[in-house]
């Protein structure tokens, strides 16, 4: 077999592996979606939280439709994204550039949620969320809804410009594939929503949120899986 044949049959093998693993997250999926929809619902009761989290996200989505798409800080929160991840990994940061067209960082350290962290870690809503943290401990008076505020236009940030560059040709899909990249990309945003909304609502404990994804995942398992083979 020749060196061309043998580099296919292994890139064959490897989408192959590939789609099996992301046919075996799909339950976690399906399971996570029915529990982040549930957990919205039990939240509504939450009204100052979403009067602020909704002001700050129409405040972004009026920035976004009218004025000029900051690109260069997307991205440079992209690349960030990507190194703080590789960083977590026990990586380091060889070189890092991003610009308004796209941006490049280069690590000692690559796995898959490394390369896909970007989409689905909100970046800005976490860095405004930590400064809150931070000056809110020198000024224990400031106004709650600021805090949500910031969060509803950061994480609309996150959410709008990341769909608007999914529609150029993203590297960071095609390198693990689309399927699989697809199933980690929404796992990773359904676990940010269990884990914030049930903190900054209060409106659910954080457990029985994840219990309530462990058993829509078993639920779709058991109408997935013939019984025969249970």
């Amino acid at each position: 077999m020749s060196q061309r044949s043998a580099n296919l049959c292994s890139q064959v093998i490897v989408r192959i592996l590939r789609s099996l693993v992301a046919l075996t997250l799909l339950p976690l999926v399906i399971g996570g979606g029915w529990a982040v929809l549930d957990l919205l619902w039990r939240s509504r009761r939450a009204g100052e939280f979403w009067l602020a989290f909704g002001g700050g996200a129409a405040a972004w989505m009026l920035i976004y439709t009218f004025l000029p798409k900051p690109l260069w800080l997307y991205v440079t929160g992209h690349e960030l994204t990507h190194a703080l991840w590789a960083i977590l990994f026990g990586g380091r940061v060889k070189s890092f550039r991003a610009t308004s067209k796209g941006g490049a960082v280069v690590v000692t350290k690559s796995n898959i949620l490394i390369v896909l962290a970007p989409y689905f870690f909100p970046f800005y809503a976490i860095l405004w969320l930590t400064l809150w943290a931070l000056l809110n401990r020198f000024f224990p008076d400031l106004h709650r809804a600021l805090l949500d505020f910031g969060l509803g236009a950061t994480y609309s940030f996150h959410l709008t410009l990341t769909a608007h560059i999914l529609k150029i040709r993203q590297t960071d899909i095609t390198s693990q594939g689309h399927l699989l990249s697809a199933m980690v990309i929404l796992l990773g945003n359904f676990l940010v929503l269990l884990l914030a909304l049930p903190t900054l609502t209060g409106t659910i404990h954080l457990t029985d949120a994840f219990w309530h994804w462990a058993d829509q995942t078993g639920r779709v398992l058991e109408w997935a899986v013939p019984r025969r083979w249970r």
